[in-house]
């Protein structure tokens, strides 16, 4: 089976394209490795992978020293034309898209981003699907898409009429467009809301990663709504399986009473079902810290620690309801938080450590 995986360089991208090399899967990894956050963690990801960063330049394919089955290259998914020729010479037979601009905060300052990589590229995507027989489109959407959505847990039924961000606005405008596209051209297409992902190689920007920057740095990290929100936590390996076991049953194709297509589409839940206090996540996180002996025992973090207000674009709670996603793959997430933050711990302490060496 050959597989494209956009966002090759990135958080879940990473983690997905090394599980499906180690399921002997056939892999073209595609990212633009930006600037968004530091390039030199995308790089480590990808020399996880085989791919050497001297080799690696625009619009050219570089093949892995580690999996035989593996090339990536590195391209903007809203190159149009690029995008085109891509799918018309490697015959794909599944395509899972993780490349997006990221972050709910970012969206807010630096909107014009979102445009170009997060609806332009979607849209580059659906059209090679369209034109070269995909049996499956696996796609990633986010948690952010219930914006103020009051009740919990959030379900795969209830409404997603009100974002409170670009970026969530983005991820709907993906599941409408994969609909569409699912309606009109039968194309089987699965949207994925995943639920505050983490673990190691993670993105900086996000606040496990971005704390234990700071706290290390001995900064002050900022803990908003005074620390009364709660997250679903989802570590990135129940993402993946999430990804790997869903990328293996496109929904069924059928025709309607109309003798139309039925739009063979479906979206899933991947979240831990278990939201946790956010005052709670960062006690986990120091006592780890302090473990793995990346910060001394004697660490003041009182001092370290600003409660502040609710900031724009946040909301109280997410809290995903994964009865579909059980019913369907006999699957749920399970890897508890303090598992998860141990583990990211432990690979943060490794990584930088082997940066200085």
């Amino acid at each position: 089976m050959k597989i494209l995986v956009t966002g090759a360089a990135g958080f879940i991208g990473f983690h997905t394209v090394r599980r499906l090399l180690e399921r002997g899967d056939e892999v073209v990894g595609l990212d633009n490795i930006n600037d968004y956050y530091d390039v030199n963690l995308k790089y480590g990801r990808l020399t996880e992978t085989g791919i050497n960063r001297e080799s690696v330049d625009w619009y050219k394919f570089t093949q892995s020293d580690r999996y035989p089955h593996y090339r990536f290259i590195r391209m903007n998914l809203e190159d149009m034309q690029a995008m085109r020729m891509l799918f018309a010479n490697e015959g794909f037979n599944k395509v899972i898209n993780l490349a997006a601009q990221a972050g709910v905060r970012y969206s807010i300052t630096n909107p014009q981003t979102y445009v170009g990589s997060n609806l332009d590229g979607f849209l580059n995507i659906l059209e090679g699907c369209r034109h070269h027989h995909i049996s499956h489109l696996v796609y990633a959407s986010s948690s952010s898409v219930y914006g103020l959505n009051g009740k919990v847990p959030f379900s795969e039924h209830d409404s997603i009429a009100h974002p409170v961000s670009l970026y969530a606005a983005t991820k709907k405008s993906n599941e409408l467009m994969a609909h569409a596209y699912s309606k009109l051209y039968n194309i089987s297409s699965t949207g994925l809301r995943f639920f505050t992902v983490y673990g190691p190689c993670g993105r900086p920007d996000m606040a496990y990663f971005g704390f234990t920057n700071k706290l290390l740095k001995g900064e002050t990290i900022r803990i908003f709504n005074y620390g009364n929100c709660k997250r679903d936590f989802t570590y990135v390996d129940d993402i993946v399986e999430g990804v790997v076991r869903i990328m293996q049953h496109a929904p069924e194709k059928r025709d309607g009473e109309d003798g139309l297509p039925i739009p063979p589409y479906k979206v899933y839940n991947i979240g831990n079902n278990n939201p946790e206090n956010l005052l709670d996540f960062v006690n986990i996180l120091q006592e780890e810290l302090i473990r793995a002996k990346v910060l001394p025992t004697d660490y003041d973090f009182e001092s370290h620690k600003e409660l502040v207000p609710m900031q724009a674009g946040d909301v109280l709670v997410t809290y995903a309801d994964t009865s579909a996603l059980e019913e369907d793959f006999g699957f749920k997430p399970h890897t508890s938080l303090r598992t998860g933050l141990r583990r990211f711990v432990e690979w943060y302490k490794d990584f930088y450590n082997s940066e200085k060496a």
